[in-house]
């Protein structure tokens, strides 16, 4: 395993030479009407300013521009560069980008919502869900590694004021509201989640295997509070690949693309830990989608479940198995899996929604009605619908415009 933000500078590397910018997509042709459940925002560098109590304002974290003209994220006085891997559909993919480089420089929809709204319509996304940057970390884990306590709880809560105000209050019905969660204590974490539900949020980012960050393991039940309160609040736990801040490398020197193909690999490790942590038994109404999973590990895994109860494996739960587990607490998300969406449907159809993932190096934007096309055209009209937006919809209790 190895740390995602660590891999994605060391593919990078210090190479300030940014390539021109894609030609500017032209509207493509709309079939379907899509709400995209894994989009991420690289954050843009004035979020926390006039968001912290002024006793902290001057430590906020922010962005410096240095005399090579890379931009770079300062939180404790330790410094993140902004780079091309979190933004890559600025470029061919001929000509990606993964190393430093400044906002200038950077497609504006990456950080900007209005820029944002317009790539969104140019290709029929009527809503999206949105993660963090790698820099901060999937799950928002850098507010959890920040030194002063008091100023990273007031960064988080500013950050995601900073999501409901201005990211999502500024095109209503454009994107779904996703808070981070405050992961140094699970009872703030807990108060948090039904004080932001009051003010519209309908999801979390949380980590797939929190023990990763050095918290407490998902088996461990420190964690039944927030739980808790998601169920009560109908708050989606969304685990994005790479939120434990670790993903699946091989080798040390594997090329990025071995870490893109082996993404999924986590989400089937997220999902089995998950289960047999039997956090879906003891909170029966709780939503948990994994984001950028795919679904060809799926058929793979009701395979494995059921061979394993005919061998006598041990569920200490008699009522309900993990295969009624995985129906009815999970939700499943895709961009590309021709042969696996039959062999997936086994799950439900009304479990299994689509992404583009921009504006990173997998995102099929702009592009994303033709690649879905043949991948959905021959099922009944009424699956299309669940799949491109009626399941997210219904999931994150939002109304897509």
């Amino acid at each position: 395993m190895a740390n995602l933000v660590d891999k994605l500078v060391h593919y990078g590397g210090d190479t300030r030479d940014v390539p021109p910018p894609r030609p500017e997509p032209g509207p493509r042709e709309i079939r379907y009407r899509i709400v995209s459940v894994d989009d991420h925002v690289l954050e843009p560098p004035d979020i926390f300013r006039g968001r912290l109590p002024a006793n902290l304002a001057d430590r906020a974290p922010r962005v410096d521009r240095d005399e090579a003209g890379v931009d770079w994220w300062v939180v404790d006085d330790e410094r993140f560069p902004l780079l091309g891997a979190d933004a890559l559909v600025t470029w061919e993919m001929t000509d990606k980008h993964l190393g430093p480089l400044n906002f200038d420089q950077v497609r504006r929809g990456a950080w900007d919502i209005d820029a944002r709204v317009r790539d969104m319509d140019l290709c029929g996304i009527a809503a999206s869900l949105t993660f963090p940057s790698a820099p901060w970390g999937f799950a928002g884990q850098r507010f959890l590694r920040m030194r002063d306590r008091e100023l990273a709880l007031a960064a988080m809560r500013a950050y995601n004021s900073w999501v409901i105000e201005d990211w999502s209050g500024r095109h209503p019905g454009r994107i779904i509201p996703q808070q981070v969660v405050w992961l140094a204590d699970v009872e703030v974490a807990a108060r948090e989640v039904r004080a932001n539900a009051d003010r519209g949020f309908r999801a979390i980012t949380f980590s797939e295997n929190p023990e990763k960050l050095g918290l407490p393991s998902l088996h461990s039940r420190y964690w039944d509070p927030l739980f808790a309160a998601c169920e009560e609040t109908e708050t989606v736990i969304d685990l994005h690949v790479g939120s434990s801040s670790e993903t699946l490398v091989p080798s040390s020197d594997s090329p990025p693309e071995v870490l893109g193909l082996l993404f999924n690999v986590n989400a089937f490790a997220a999902c089995v830990d998950w289960l047999y942590a039997q956090i879906p038994v003891r909170f029966p109404g709780l939503r948990i989608a994994l984001s950028e999973s795919g679904l060809g590990w799926i058929p793979m895994l009701l395979d494995k479940l059921e061979y394993m109860a005919r061998g006598g494996w041990s569920w200490d739960h008699a009522a309900i198995g993990p295969i009624e587990l995985l129906r009815r607490n999970f939700w499943f998300s895709t961009y590309y899996d021709p042969r696996a969406l039959p062999a997936s449907a086994e799950v439900g159809m009304d479990r299994i929604m689509v992404e583009t993932d921009y504006p990173h190096y997998d995102s099929s934007w702009p592009d994303t009605q033709d690649l879905l096309d043949p991948q959905l055209r021959a099922l009944p009209a009424n699956e299309i619908e669940l799949l491109t937006h009626g399941n997210a919809e219904a999931l994150y209790r939002f109304r897509a415009r």
